[in-house]
């Protein structure tokens, strides 16, 4: 790697650093709610806005006054230089996306299908292949509104709801997420509910099509892997057709399977266990649609609920105008946000004990640990363990996750400096995490699992993410955690965590990121995890890790890395630089080589250039000073499908990094103390 700029002196880069964490840490500390907690904007792409239109639209309730809103900015997300509608800037156009969004606006009458822009979108989507190539969730909107016949729609059985736990195909097998999806989905393709459009939107849609038989017919070419399971699947998919052709929902079994599903979903839809079914977006709305499909009654009190929960992700664009236009979140995330702010500011060195800072500390830390989960959830069936995690959102008892959990067990130990206030939550989430440690040694997000590729084959599976396997970079971030709470790389559960990591290294030396962009994301993980139970950083398995990390490191000192390596791993850790993985990269070299090392000097030194600072043109509310401008997309939901911009990573994953660098090289032992 060519370097351009000289490293900064290493008395100037420390003073830099220094006022470049505190200023972090002020930015970060205005932003924290009353009650201590952090949250910040979880930010998606367009297919939430134009999902929930139509949804809407299923649900004969197109009156909305909002949706003209959320129209608005759905149309704002349109490209302007192709006209497509795309998961991250930069990306390519996303057939899914576009055809949601065109249908959207063609519902709406804003748009004729003679309109220029519509003509535009409709040739580009014919040519990336056509209408018949969106994803299978699309299709089940679309079979929902009359457009395609249900037979163009995988065939999801209720059925599945009486699998035995022995089964592949219980639904313990399936991730937390697509459980939820698919219980309610399979009530839909067991009923079929059909809402009736005009001729006009029928034919305008049509001409989205390369093939129109797809509208009649399942496209059988998604299937790109696994690719003779996947034939056995579609032969089954055929069968489960012509069962349901031949009068199943007649049947005395399919009358309980839909019974039982039904009791399923609004078990895990209670509101004092959780704020809307899984939490996320999918399921919120696919509970709405299933619940029209059984024919509960618009102002039910469950549809309400269903209704409120789901209406609270909305987020006006601009709070000051109320016509501004509103976007929708995928879920909330305070939990998450929380989690790592405390972290990071344990890091600069925060803790309950100092004066005004520990105030702000103590609200954070029992904000947490009020949030510990104490209902058995899903997981529970694999794992006899006392409740103990943390989940990602205010309220999802169901499902804690293991990323959450390690994050607030390493927050909640960092910040109680005497180690005695939350000492039985943490003993209690101790318990739970180490139970929750699969069978090849590594962590999963929500459950303990047995990796089945082959479950990825199903016809409905096209999401990616039929299941939760074990992945490098929560692995990681369990062994980052067990090291902070004072267990060592001798311990029987780390070194089949270590054993696991070595098997999961790629060829280069990086890792894999399951929730992060992507292997600067996942080696970061990995490397912090070693670091902390105390590996010798000096093996070459690890340094050829440190060694990668400074092949991608970029000539400024910047790192970047564009969602695009989840399609192309020829170009893994290539992209726009950003400030979250610039972060990320610094903290991993840090990991490996130290703080005197002149690849961490300079990604550090890029962190304090790059900062924003009062009265300079790109401050504005929306970047304050003290924090970082980023638009990019540096979170994962599911690799190839969709992708998140958390707005604090830019604010509290620089500001970890030069906590740690200033640790490091001992120069943080005393936080500024003027923080309020």
């Amino acid at each position: 790697m060519t370097v351009t700029n000289p490293p900064t002196s290493v008395s100037t880069l420390t003073e830099q650093a220094h006022r470049a964490c505190d200023r972090a840490v002020s930015a970060l500390v205005d932003m924290q709610h009353e009650d201590g907690h952090w949250c910040s904007r979880l930010q998606g792409d367009s297919i939430l806005c134009s999902e929930y239109i139509l949804m809407k639209w299923i649900l004969n309730q197109e009156d909305d006054p909002r949706l003209p809103r959320i129209l608005a900015h759905l149309l704002a997300q349109q490209r302007p230089d192709d006209g497509a509608w795309v998961q991250y800037p930069g990306a390519a156009p996303d057939v899914s996306a576009t055809v949601k969004a065109y249908l959207c606006l063609l519902l709406s009458g804003s748009h004729s299908d003679n309109d220029e822009t519509m003509r535009r979108t409709e040739h580009l989507i014919r040519a990336h292949g056509g209408a018949e190539t969106v994803n299978t969730f699309s299709m089940f909107y679309f079979a929902c509104l009359g457009l395609v016949d249900w037979d163009a729609c995988p065939a999801i059985p209720p059925e599945l709801v009486f699998q035995p736990h022995w089964s592949p195909f219980h639904l313990a097998k399936m991730s937390a997420w697509s459980r939820t999806m698919v219980l309610p989905l399979a009530i839909c393709s067991a009923l079929r509910p059909v809402r009736q459009l005009p001729d006009q939107v029928h034919r305008a849609f049509a001409r989205l099509f390369n093939d129109r038989a797809y509208q009649h017919r399942i496209c059988r070419s998604r299937s790109q892997q696994h690719r003779i399971m996947g034939a056995v699947f579609h032969q089954c998919d055929d069968w489960l057709k012509s069962v349901n052709h031949a009068g199943a929902g007649n049947w005395p079994l399919r009358r309980r399977a839909l019974q039982e599903a039904e009791r399923w979903i609004l078990d895990r839809a209670q509101p004092h266990t959780t704020e809307g079914l899984g939490a996320i977006f999918p399921p919120m709305v696919y509970l709405q649609i299933a619940l029209y499909a059984l024919g509960y009654p618009e102002d039910h009190p469950t549809c309400r609920q269903a209704r409120d929960d789901l209406d609270a992700l909305m987020l006006e664009v601009d709070p000051t105008d109320p016509s501004s236009p509103i976007d929708i979140q995928p879920c909330f995330s305070p939990v998450w946000d929380t989690g790592i702010a405390l972290h990071a500011l344990t890091e600069c060195g925060y803790h309950l004990n100092r004066d005004i800072p520990g105030r702000l500390i103590r609200r954070a830390a029992d904000w947490l640990a009020d949030r510990q989960t104490t209902h058995a959830g899903d997981w529970s069936a694999a794992v006899p363990v006392e409740p103990g995690g943390w989940s990602f959102e205010y309220r999802n008892e169901w499902y804690p996750d293991v990323d959450d959990t390690a994050m607030v067990l390493m927050a909640l130990h960092g910040s109680d400096s005497a180690q005695s206030t939350f000492g039985p939550n943490i003993d209690r989430g101790l318990r739970w995490l180490l139970a929750m440690q699969c069978e090849d040694g590594g962590w999963a997000a929500f459950d303990r699992t047995v990796n089945r590729p082959w479950l990825e084959a199903l016809p409905f599976a096209d999401h990616n993410a039929i299941q939760d396997p074990s992945c490098p970079d929560i692995t990681g971030r369990v062994l980052e955690c067990l090291g902070k709470l004072g267990r060592s790389h001798h311990d029987p559960a780390v070194q089949r965590a270590i054993r696991y990591l070595r098997n999961k290294q790629e060829p280069e030396g990086c890792w894999f990121g399951r929730w992060g962009v992507n292997y600067i994301y996942g080696t970061w993980e990995v490397l912090e995890g070693l670091r902390a139970i105390g590996c010798d950083m000096t093996q070459p398995w690890i340094r050829r890790a440190g060694l990668w990390l400074l092949d991608v490191q970029q000539a400024d000192g910047s790192f970047g890395e564009s969602p695009d390596t989840y399609e192309k791993n020829q170009i893994k850790g290539v992209g726009r630089p950003t400030a979250s993985q610039t972060a990320w990269g610094a903290m991993g070299l840090l990991a490996v080589f130290g703080a005197e090392h002149p690849a961490v000097k300079r990604a550090i030194g890029r962190l304090c250039e790059t900062q924003l600072s009062e009265g300079e043109p790109r401050c504005d509310h929306e970047n304050p000073a003290g924090t970082w401008a980023e638009t990019e997309f540096t979170g994962t939901g599911f690799p190839r499908v969709f992708y998140l911009r958390y707005h604090l990573y830019r604010t509290y994953f620089p500001m970890m990094a030069l906590a740690r660098y200033l640790r490091s090289n001992g120069s943080r032992s005393h936080p500024a103390a003027g923080v309020h």
